[in-house]
């Protein structure tokens, strides 16, 4: 039996899913978070309990949640001290799983989900692929060829990692709470990237990512000259993409996809570029594609009357440039109302002018405050007008029926959410709001 201590921690959540999917029995346990995760485990019947000690057997392989240690979690000290008990961690235990497979890791500071869940839609029909995703997903397939998986940096997890194709996206410093400056975040993806059993793909155009030193072969994409895969003649409008694709300066095919904005056309190059190392011709690739509709809580839209309401999990001022882009192209004849909620304190200081900077691009930019069950981090005593003194015309607003009510007021509008953490809640009570006003 498999059981997890913290089981809906989002890659938790994934692997759980994955094991029981390829027999194992699987539980574990966990305090509420997020109610999307949770949902794809109960919709397996597999159980979750609340911690306890008692909950550890003889004979269990325990699986460790990151962010659960012996001297916080009575499980974890029960599991470890128990000799006939075998202990993981999520990355060790994932680490030795994805050995029996081509397996392709997904790393990169932006688009690790979006692009796991692209190289999945892409793959499944190809080959029995099996994947995990960082947003709880998680899929298994008992005579699976392919092991897709979202690979994370914190912490320097992804470099329990081997895998055939090191894929990433992009590196713009991240994690400040752990990575010391940029020198040292480009060195841990110089490491991950030269893991690579086959290839290494990463984005050319990118300022940090030609300059690394490969020992493995490297495959780069981007819009740029010298790139192996090359994008050309590029049309993004609120039709979608459409482009040109070339590799090593031969037509590759033309792709027209119903996928918008320049930071997606990029995953969809690397997507591509995998595609074609494994074999797969351009037809089938842009068949693939246009049916492929998103993943859990990375753009994610409602549209409820003249208003749209769109749940992202950004948390970076990139990401959160992103989707603001995203929007002008997708809805050119619409304002934005977009509200951010800090989730790391660290974060939130080292990027506190990124953040105004990116939400400045808003037409009516709003914050919530930094979440109650924020963690505290050592020497940082901050709170969400630290970044708000930077965009003096930003409002404050709670997650609570007031601040719903005042982002009620407006109309015919975009509304974008962006957290990591439940900032959903707030808009579904926005919409809440809105439908009790329009049934008066």
């Amino acid at each position: 039996m498999y059981y997890f201590i913290g089981i809906k921690g989002s890659g938790m959540s994934s692997l759980a899913r994955i094991l029981y999917d390829l027999g194992y029995e699987v539980a574990g346990s966990d305090i509420s978070k997020y109610i999307f995760v949770e949902d794809g485990l109960r919709e397996r019947g597999i159980p979750i309990y609340t911690f306890d000690k008692n909950n550890i057997k003889d004979g269990m392989d325990v699986i460790i949640g990151n962010d659960f240690h012996r001297e916080t979690n009575e499980e974890v000290a029960a599991a470890l001290d128990n000799p006939n008990v075998k202990t993981h961690t999520y990355f060790g235990f994932l680490g030795q799983f994805m050995n029996q497979f081509v397996s392709i890791g997904i790393a990169g500071t932006h688009g690790k989900t979006t692009t796991t869940g692209m190289a999945y839609h892409l793959f499944k029909d190809y080959a029995p692929t099996s994947v995990l995703i960082g947003d709880g997903t998680g899929y298994a397939e008992k005579d699976a060829k392919y092991f897709i998986f979202e690979s994370d940096e914190y912490m320097d997890h992804f470099l329990s990692y081997y895998p055939d194709y090191s894929y990433i996206n992009n590196i713009e410093l991240d994690h400040v709470d752990y990575f010391k400056d940029q020198d040292d975040y480009d060195e841990s993806f110089e490491e991950y990237a030269n893991h690579a059993k086959k290839a290494c793909v990463v984005w050319g155009d990118d300022p940090h990512l030609p300059h690394l030193h490969y020992t493995k072969p490297v495959y780069k994409f981007g819009l740029k000259d010298g790139n192996d895969v090359q994008a050309k003649n590029v049309i993004n409008n609120e039709k979608g993409l459409s482009f040109d694709v070339y590799i090593h300066g031969e037509l590759f095919g033309h792709f027209a996809l119903p996928l918008y904005g320049m930071h997606t056309l990029y995953n969809l190059l690397g997507v591509i570029t995998l595609g074609y190392l494994e074999g797969m011709d351009a037809a089938y690739i842009e068949e693939r594609m246009s049916t492929f509709k998103g993943v859990k809580r990375r753009y994610t839209v409602q549209e409820i009357g003249n208003n749209v309401y769109v749940d992202d999990y950004a948390h970076h001022p990139t990401a959160i440039k992103y989707v603001i882009e995203e929007t002008r192209t997708r809805y050119p004849g619409k304002k934005i109302v977009a509200v951010y909620q800090p989730d790391r304190f660290s974060r939130g200081k080292y990027f506190a002018k990124g953040f105004a900077q990116s939400m400045d691009l808003a037409d009516y930019p709003y914050f919530v405050d930094f979440p109650a069950n924020a963690h505290k981090e050592p020497g940082i005593d901050i709170d969400v007008t630290y970044i708000t003194q930077y965009i003096p015309r930003a409002n404050v607003v709670k997650e609570d029926r007031e601040g719903a009510e005042l982002l009620a007021e407006y109309d015919n509008v975009v509304y974008i959410f962006m957290s990591p953490k439940d900032i959903y809640k707030l808009k579904d009570l926005v919409i809440e709001v809105k439908a009790e006003k329009e049934g008066k």
